[in-house]
């Protein structure tokens, strides 16, 4: 489910005030750029340090504290570290909540980003009320037809489709729409993502048919947005072609699959996580065709990437090892797969 987040990923440095410290901004900068190439485990080194020098240069207070804590969290996060990210998170919070104000944008910023983190950990409840608190703010700040607005309703929405109040999500989702269309134009990838999260309400509930058309135009729409090599149009395909693979449409699945890998191999470089996931999505299809030979070196080259980008005993490397351990299954291939599947278990263990 792709969603759009008032925060997404880090966060650049903000406008220098003049006595504001060149080597804060220089590590900001730099954990951002580590961050985007996935080079987690550097960034978080540099973005740790980034904290300590705003918190000694401008106090425990600064809006450059408050920038270094949600991005250091959100390393965490994509890491798995939710025990880490959360009271940075909250922290965040806080400080926002006391120097600006409940009612601020970046209160809502960060309420998001905690509001996330519950969402992802399947913590509904705590999610809901923060999700429901920013979506007030920018209702007030913004007005009721904004698109600012459709971001909170399309997140809100999301936490009700994972729960299965598919009927709730959907007022959500379509008043979405209708505000990003009427604001932005139909072409706008804002428009593209509301599509987007229609359809994988309508796949949640196998109504293929109808989310077929959404799948098309959110790509459509991307395309004409940024480009038909654009990373998000990469996504758009793999949404599609997993809507065909489901209905066991192999054929048209594969180009599609295919079409996604190189253009995040153009985009991203071969070695980047979204790469990984690619070539997992393509074994798969290999996979469930009894074409072993061409799916085992996409799943070890998907396991490699996610190795060198997470650490060998990182949770988000447990997927690729399930994949590979399930193809080794299927291939009589046993002991190679119980290997897989026990470390797996080790490193589930070492996370709970």
């Amino acid at each position: 489910m792709l969603l759009m987040t008032a925060c997404c990923g880090l966060l650049l440095s903000a406008q220098p005030a003049v006595t504001q410290s060149l080597e804060w901004e220089t590590l900001n900068d730099e954990a951002v750029e580590l961050y985007r190439q996935g080079e987690y485990d550097r960034a978080l080194v540099v973005a740790t340090k980034a904290l300590a020098v705003a918190e000694e240069a401008f106090g425990p207070d600064a809006p450059s504290v408050v920038a270094s804590l949600n991005n250091l969290a959100e390393l965490y996060r994509v890491q798995g570290q939710d025990t880490a990210a959360e009271p940075l998170y909250k922290r965040a919070l806080a400080i926002n909540e006391k120097t600006l104000g409940s009612d601020h944008l970046d209160v809502a910023m960060d309420l998001n980003n905690l509001a996330g983190l519950y969402r992802a950990q399947g913590q509904y409840a705590s999610a809901e009320p923060l999700y429901k608190r920013v979506l007030a703010i920018d209702e007030k700040a913004f007005g009721p037809d904004h698109p600012n607005v459709a971001t909170s309703l399309n997140n809100l929405a999301e936490l009700y489709r994972a729960q299965g109040q598919y009927a709730s999500a959907e007022l959500l989702y379509k008043r979405a729409l209708a505000i990003d269309e009427k604001a932005l134009g139909p072409d706008h990838s804002y428009v593209a993502i509301d599509l987007n999260n229609l359809a994988e309400l309508c796949v949640a509930q196998g109504q293929y048919a109808a989310a077929e058309p959404l799948y098309k135009r959110a790509m459509v729409t991307w395309e004409k947005a940024l480009g038909p090599d654009h990373p998000q149009v990469a996504i758009s395909l793999n949404n599609l072609a997993e809507l065909y693979r489901v209905q066991g449409q192999y054929t048209v699945a594969e180009s599609l699959y295919k079409r996604a890998l190189a253009i995040d191999e153009k985009a991203l470089g071969p070695e980047h996580p979204d790469v990984a996931m690619d070539l997992n999505n393509l074994a798969e299809l290999y996979r469930v065709q009894g074409q072993y030979a061409a799916a085992e070196p996409l799943y070890k080259r998907a396991l490699a990437i996610d190795e060198k980008a997470f650490g060998p005993d990182h949770p988000d490397v447990v997927p690729a090892l399930g994949n590979l351990s399930q193809l080794y299954l299927e291939m009589g291939r046993s002991q190679e797969a119980k290997n897989l599947t026990d470390r797996s278990e080790k490193i589930r263990k070492a996370v709970q």
